[in-house]
C-alpha cells in the first residue's frame, strides 16, 4: 500500500514538477509562435502592397498617353517605343533578381524595389524631356522587375502549402492595382488641376506604403534557412540546375512573352484604340479599367483551379479564344461594342496569373522557382519587347488599328499552343537531369 501510495503520489507530483519546469519553454514556445504568426501576417500585408504596385506605373501612363505624347513631343515611334520600355527592364533587371536575393535575402530585395518604384514615379513627370521621362521610367520598371520575378519565391518559400491561394492572392491584388489606375488616373488628374504630370506622380504615395511592411522583414532569410557557415556556404554554391535544357521552361518562357505583348499593348494603347473610335477619354480610361478589373476574380479563381488540374492547357486555350473574340471586336466594331470587347480581352489577359501558377507548378524546389521564375519572365519580356513597338509603327504607318489588331490576332496562335505545351505536368528538374 505504502508502495502504490508513493508511486500514486510520484505520479500526481510529477506532472506539477513537469509543469513548473516546463514554464519558460512554453512561454518560450508561444511568443516563437506568436511572433511567426506576426511575420505570416506581414508577409500577406507585403505581398499584397507590394502587387498593388506593379502596375499603376503602366496603366496609369496609358490612360494618360496622349497628353504625355503632346507634352513631350513625342511621334507614335517614340510612344511605341515608350510602351516597350516595361519589358525591356523587366528583362534586364528580372534576371538579376535570383542572384540579389541569394546574397540579400528576397524581402530585402522586394524592399529595395518598392522604394526605386517610388523614387521612379516622383522623377519621371518632372525629369524634363522624353530622356528624363524614360530614365524616371526605368527606375520605376526596374523595382518592379525584380519584385515580379522574387513574388513566386517568397510564395513557394514561406507558403509553400498554399502556392495556388496564395499566388491567387497576389494576382488578384496586382490586377486591382491594374485597374483602380486606369479608371482612375483620369479623372483624378482633372480633380488635381488637369496636369498629367500631377496624375502620374501622385501614384508615389501608394508605392512609399509598400515599403514599410518589407522594412522588419530584411533580414528574414526564410523558414528553413541555414544558419552560419552553412548558409554563407549555401548562398556562394552556384544552382546546379541547367535551366535552358528543359523544354518546358521554354514553352513557358515563350508563353510568358506572347501574354506579356498583349498585356502591354493592351496597356499601352486600348485606351488610344478607343478615343480614335470615337470614344470620350473618361470612357476610355474606364474601358481599360473594366479591361483590367477583370483580372481580380479571375486571378484569384484560376490558379486555385490550375493547380487542381493535372494539365493546364484547357485554361490556356479559354483565354485565348477570349482574346480572340476580342480582337475581332476591335476590328470589327470598336466603338459599338466596347464594353464587350473590355470584358473578353480582361478575361484574356488572365494568363499572367496563369503563368505564374505554372512556374510555382513546374518545379519542386525554391531555388528551382527562382531560376525557372527569373528564366521565363527574362525571357518572355525579351520576346515581348518588339510588340508595342510594332503595333505604334504599325499604326502611324498604316494610318489606323486595323494591321496592328490583325498581328495580335496572329499572336494569339503560338500564345495557345506554347502554353498548351508548358501546361503539361512535368518539373524543370527531370527534365534538366534528362537532358543532361
Amino acid at each position: 500500500m505504502m508502495g502504490l501510495m508513493a508511486g500514486e503520489k510520484s505520479r500526481t507530483t510529477t506532472p506539477a514538477t513537469t509543469s513548473t519546469t516546463d514554464r519558460p519553454a512554453a512561454r518560450e514556445r508561444g511568443a516563437g509562435q506568436s511572433a511567426r504568426d506576426w511575420t505570416t501576417r506581414l508577409f500577406v500585408v507585403g505581398i499584397l502592397l507590394a502587387a498593388l504596385n506593379l502596375r499603376p506605373a503602366i496603366t496609369s501612363l496609358g490612360a494618360l498617353l496622349e497628353e504625355v505624347r503632346d507634352g513631350l513631343g513625342m511621334s507614335g515611334s517614340v510612344a511605341g517605343l515608350l510602351t516597350s520600355v516595361p519589358p525591356l527592364c523587366f528583362a534586364v533587371f528580372g534576371v538579376m533578381a535570383p542572384r540579389l536575393a541569394r546574397r540579400f535575402g528576397p524581402p530585402a530585395v522586394v524592399c529595395a524595389g518598392m522604394v526605386a518604384i517610388t523614387a521612379g514615379l516622383v522623377i519621371r513627370p518632372y525629369a524634363g524631356g522624353t530622356a528624363g521621362f524614360l530614365v524616371g521610367s526605368a527606375l520605376a520598371l526596374m523595382g518592379i522587375a525584380v519584385s515580379n520575378v522574387l513574388m513566386p519565391v517568397i510564395v513557394k518559400r514561406w507558403f509553400p502549402d498554399r502556392v495556388g491561394s496564395m499566388t491567387g492572392l497576389y494576382s488578384m491584388a496586382l490586377a486591382a492595382g491594374t485597374s483602380i489606375a486606369a479608371a482612375v488616373t483620369v479623372p483624378m488628374t482633372d480633380a488635381l488641376g488637369g496636369s498629367w504630370r500631377t496624375g502620374l506622380a501622385v501614384w508615389a504615395a501608394l508605392a512609399a506604403a509598400a515599403v514599410l511592411p518589407w522594412v522588419p522583414l530584411v533580414r528574414d532569410r526564410g523558414p528553413a534557412a541555414p544558419t552560419g557557415g552553412a548558409r554563407a556556404r549555401a548562398e556562394q554554391e552556384p544552382p546546379a540546375l541547367r535551366i535552358t535544357r528543359s523544354r518546358t521552361a521554354w514553352a513557358l518562357a515563350v508563353f510568358f512573352g506572347l501574354q506579356a505583348t498583349a498585356a502591354y499593348v493592351t496597356m499601352g494603347w486600348m485606351a488610344q484604340i478607343f478615343r480614335d473610335a470615337g470614344v470620350a477619354a473618361s470612357t476610355a480610361g474606364l474601358l481599360l479599367a473594366v479591361t483590367m478589373v477583370m483580372g481580380v476574380p479571375l486571378a484569384f479563381v484560376i490558379p486555385r483551379v490550375a493547380t487542381r488540374l493535372p494539365h493546364q492547357g484547357p485554361i490556356v486555350v479559354a483565354l485565348g479564344l477570349c482574346g480572340l473574340a476580342g480582337y475581332a471586336g476591335l476590328y470589327l466594331a470598336p466603338a459599338a461594342g466596347a464594353w464587350a470587347w473590355a470584358v473578353l480581352l480582361g478575361v484574356s489577359n488572365c494568363a499572367f496569373p496563369l503563368a505564374l501558377t505554372m512556374v510555382g507548378m513546374r518545379s519542386r524546389t525554391g531555388a528551382g522557382v527562382a531560376q525557372l521564375s527569373a528564366f521565363a519572365q527574362s525571357t518572355g519580356y525579351l520576346i515581348s519587347i518588339p510588340g508595342p513597338l510594332l503595333v505604334g509603327v504599325l499604326y502611324q504607318s498604316s494610318g489606323g488599328w486595323g494591321v496592328p489588331i490583325l498581328l495580335m490576332v496572329v499572336l494569339m496562335v503560338p500564345q495557345m499552343a506554347v502554353g498548351w505545351l508548358a501546361g503539361r505536368k512535368r518539373t524543370v528538374e527531370d527534365e534538366a537531369a534528362a537532358t543532361g
